[in-house]
């Protein structure tokens, strides 16, 4: 069944796997909107045991990102994994695409201190191109071109996910 009305057929053999749908359909009172929490450095330190404290803290400063902003990052893309790879080919703390990892000079996306740089510098582009937390956000988890197509947020579950469990991480609501 399509979603539009119709239905489409196709032969079972031709079926690799079923996915959920991608795109979703915000209901009234779930659009995502900027906390207006402030995301340029500040001396606010991350907890002593926080993985990858330090270079964390060093790239933030570095890029004029707030560590705990980049510690928020870290944690939804990897889960602080410095080995992770993910379907689409991401891979690192910040999860960076090879075309990402190019952009910003990466030779070693495995590195922690060259993934966080690549990554910090990345996130601090998409700031300063949409002059929003959410919208960066979601640039960088679905590409900036895909923000631009959809000129706000993509309607993608992923991507949709992604910026809400950053800003509950960075900025929680009261």
């Amino acid at each position: 069944e399509l979603k539009g009305g119709g239905t489409l057929t196709v032969p079972a053999v031709r079926i690799d796997r079923v996915v959920a749908d991608e795109v979703e359909e915000p209901e009234p009172g779930q659009l995502i909107v900027d906390p207006g929490c402030a995301v340029g450095w500040a001396d606010d330190e991350l907890p002593p045991e926080l993985p990858f404290r330090e270079p964390i803290e060093a790239a933030a400063r570095k890029a004029d990102l707030h560590p705990w902003l980049v510690a928020a990052v870290v944690e939804v893309e990897s889960a602080f994994n410095s080995r992770a790879v993910s379907r689409a080919g991401a891979a690192g703390l910040m999860q960076l695409m090879p075309a990402a990892a190019a952009d910003h000079s990466v030779r070693n996306v495995f590195d922690p201190v060259e993934n966080l740089r690549g990554g910090t510098q990345h996130l601090r582009l998409m700031l300063d191109r949409f002059d929003s937390l959410s919208l960066a956000l979601a640039a960088y988890n679905a590409g900036a071109s895909t923000v631009d197509l959809y000129q706000g947020i993509p309607p993608y579950k992923e991507t949709r996910s992604y910026v809400r469990k950053v800003l509950d991480r960075f900025c929680p609501r009261d």
